[in-house]
């Protein structure tokens, strides 16, 4: 079981039902509140990199991107002049032309010069590619282990002993006081992708593989990225958010991830009775299901499934009653709950903040 939305009152043949459009509407307007609480990086921008791998990237990008404007410029250059030259005139004799064969400087040059671009490019690739996978992580970095699921994100924290979905915290790097996370990227089923535009560059995340990949986030905020590699059905809802915080505030995310969900919480028997503790995990309880997402802070994420709707009580309800209506073919069943015991549900999963 994982975690999306929508609304029990709505007719499922259409879009009708003024108590379920002013739900979701209510929904969206905390969602807007949330974003706009912090700045949210949603398009990537490849000219402004805000982490050294990206920065790394962006350079090789903009190399190739002025070598092949130069090539463009030249042999365009080129073509222009024999049109505009050579061209046809009138009086013009239309007979053909004398053939010259054979130019040892011509074509040395156009051996030898895509010869150089290319070894330029590849010597500067390889340079990238080593600064980025060979990095030594310092003591000091934030370990994470990145899961790829169908279709949502796993992050585990080795060193804190977190386990999260979704959305992943990091401290803010400066020059002062330089802070590297260390992604470790794993995947659970099938190939996917760690994508995070103005952080870092696509990294693989495949099965029966590790590949490791690092960012230092210069400016706060959140951070959008995205599987870049089809995985299934809902591969374009498989999104991302990265939060880079002060070291002070990620410190308190910290303590506050790391406290235990309530131990005695009022309608907490309906979560413990239900199929959900089979794939779910809130730690100190009986439910240490490992299929679907950590729920121990579920409260505590601004997004459900996968980022895609903003995480509140409405939006959670509306989520478990039919988790295919937000995110058709995804791996969570419909539970069978009656209103009571939805409510019930809802009432104790929101105190897991």
């Amino acid at each position: 079981m994982e975690i999306p939305t929508y609304d029990e009152d709505a007719d499922l043949s259409g879009f009708s039902g003024t108590r379920r459009g002013a739900r979701l509407a209510g929904s969206f307007l905390v969602f807007a509140g949330l974003l706009s609480a912090q700045p949210v990086h949603a398009v990537g921008n490849i000219f402004r990199p805000l982490a050294t791998p990206a920065g790394l990237v962006s350079d090789l990008s903009i190399l190739t991107l002025v070598i092949c404007a130069g090539v463009f410029l030249i042999v365009a250059s080129l073509l222009a002049y024999a049109v505009i030259r050579f061209g046809y005139r009138e009086g013009d004799s239309r007979s053909e032309p004398a053939q010259v064969y054979g130019s040892n400087q011509v074509e040395i040059a156009w051996t030898v010069i895509p010869i150089l671009i290319v070894f330029v490019l590849t010597m500067a690739t390889a340079r990238i590619t080593s600064a980025v996978q060979d990095r030594p992580m310092p003591q000091d970095a934030v370990n994470v282990t990145v899961i790829g699921h169908q279709w949502w994100w796993e992050f585990r924290y080795t060193d804190l002993k977190i386990v999260t979905a979704n959305e992943l915290h990091v401290p803010l790097s400066t020059m002062a006081q330089p802070k590297l996370t260390s992604l470790t990227l794993q995947s659970a089923d099938v190939a996917h992708g760690f994508w995070v535009l103005q952080l870092a560059g696509k990294t693989d995340v495949i099965p029966n593989r590790t590949n490791h990949t690092w960012i230092d986030p210069q400016e706060l905020g959140t951070y959008l990225g995205n599987c870049s590699q089809y995985c299934g059905t809902q591969h374009a809802k498989m999104q991302l958010r990265v939060v880079v915080e002060t070291p002070e505030d990620f410190e308190k995310w910290v303590a506050q991830q790391q406290a235990p969900a309530p131990e005695s919480a009022e309608n907490q028997g309906a979560f413990l009775s239900s199929a959900c503790i089979a794939c779910h995990t809130v730690t100190g309880t009986r439910a240490s299901g490992k299929l679907g997402p950590d729920l121990t802070h579920l409260m505590s994420r601004e997004t459900i499934a996968a980022t895609e709707v903003p995480m509140n009580g409405a939006t959670l309800r509306d989520w478990i009653r039919d988790p295919q209506r937000l995110k058709p073919g995804n791996k969570m069943p419909t539970v069978k709950l009656s209103d009571p015991q939805l409510d019930q549900m809802v009432a104790y999963l929101t105190t897991l903040k």
